[in-house]
């Protein structure tokens, strides 16, 4: 710490109240409520709860505003918060085939069962600033429409049908918790997913980005894109059967990718797959794209040095809250590391200089 600076203690605590003054911004003004953030500012709440690995808007909304706004803090708030609970047991894997869908669009196929759902989305928006919102003015009242129930297929089950598209694959082996375990390599796929939907969203978002300018052979469509929210059971041994705890809201992407074939195999469409706490569609489009990227080896394509094919750089590189630890770690004093080394050029330079009063003698 810095112990050295003028007033020690007590200079740090001064540091945090100036911090708390500064979240507080003027008084004049309302102060901002957890609930104003958790409902107005949800797709920053998603966000948080994706990355910090908690499905808790309240805690979220807090996470944000005690970080004034900087998600990596509040994410690192709630992962922070989050290995303070206890775990109680694991829920049953969540079923998106009954997902209660608010948005379900395919870039494959037009016309789906059920059709596609628009849902609130900024698609089709013209990205001009409203300056109603400035004024306080009314929010137009939305038309009501009750969200697809029941069991909602999912597109590439069409193509399946056909035997046009890879199997998905099927394991029943605990995948390892990577919230409770370090990552080692190699990782399966498994472990991928889960350290790529906590991975920050513009680090994956820019290696997805680079596989479809040309840097992993990844051309893709959207083969269903949904967001709802899905029920979330735990088996309770006393009852010898499981009970809806609760539920959350998903958003799931499958990409439909380059086929692939061999002797014994026809060509088929591969996947990519992505799934992600709350509306966060960027996010899991970006970790189908990425997904899809580390399956090369598996898939028997070649390696063109691609980032986005370089399962050790993108899991030990994604994770926000380690990089930023290890970024912001030189901020902190390095003075005994940063004397040796200017003692070190000083020296350097004394022998150059008296070489050069040596060879001009000479």
């Amino acid at each position: 710490m810095y112990v050295a600076v003028k007033g020690g203690e007590r200079a740090i605590e001064n540091a945090h109240a100036w911090l708390a003054e500064e979240r507080r911004g003027n008084t004049d003004i309302a102060e901002l409520s957890i609930a104003q953030i958790r409902e107005q500012l949800s797709l920053a709440v998603n966000r948080v709860m994706a990355e910090g690995s908690l499905y808790d808007p309240d805690l979220a909304a807090l996470a944000i505003k005690q970080a004034r706004g900087d998600l990596i803090e509040a994410i690192f708030l709630i992962r922070a918060y989050r290995t303070t609970l206890p775990r109680f047991g694991a829920s049953e894997p969540v079923d998106t085939g009954i997902m209660a869908c608010d948005r379900r669009i395919s870039a494959t196929f037009k016309d789906l069962p059920g059709g596609q759902v628009l849902g609130p989305t900024f698609d089709y928006t013209h990205r001009l600033l409203d300056f109603k919102l400035a004024a306080d003015g009314e929010v137009p009242k939305a038309p009501s429409r009750d969200a697809e129930t029941g069991t909602v297929p999912h597109v590439t089950e069409f193509l399946n049908r056909e035997g046009l598209i890879e199997e998905a694959p099927h394991d029943d082996t605990p995948p390892p918790d990577l919230t409770r375990e370090p990552l080692e390599m190699p990782a399966d796929r498994a472990l991928r997913l889960q350290a790529l939907t906590r991975a920050d969203e513009g680090f994956t978002l820019g290696l997805a980005y680079s596989t479809q300018r040309g840097y992993g052979r990844n051309h893709a469509f959207v083969g269903e894109l949904r967001i709802g929210s899905v029920p979330v059971e735990m088996d309770i041994p006393e009852l010898g059967f499981a009970v809806e705890i609760g539920e959350v809201i998903l958003t799931e992407c499958e990409t439909v990718n380059q086929f692939t074939g061999s002797k014994t195999k026809p060509p088929q469409f591969t996947r990519g797959y992505g799934l992600v706490f709350g509306q966060t569609e960027r996010k899991a489009i970006s970790m189908a794209l990425v997904d899809r990227a580390l399956r090369w080896e598996e898939l028997g394509e070649d390696n063109v040095g691609a980032p986005a094919q370089d399962a050790e750089f993108v899991l030990y590189h994604a994770d926000n809250i380690q990089a930023t630890g290890f970024l912001e770690h030189i901020k902190l004093p390095h003075y005994v590391d940063f004397q040796s080394e200017l003692e070190l050029v000083r020296k350097l330079r004394r022998e150059a200089g008296a070489l050069q009063v040596q060879e001009a003698a000479e």
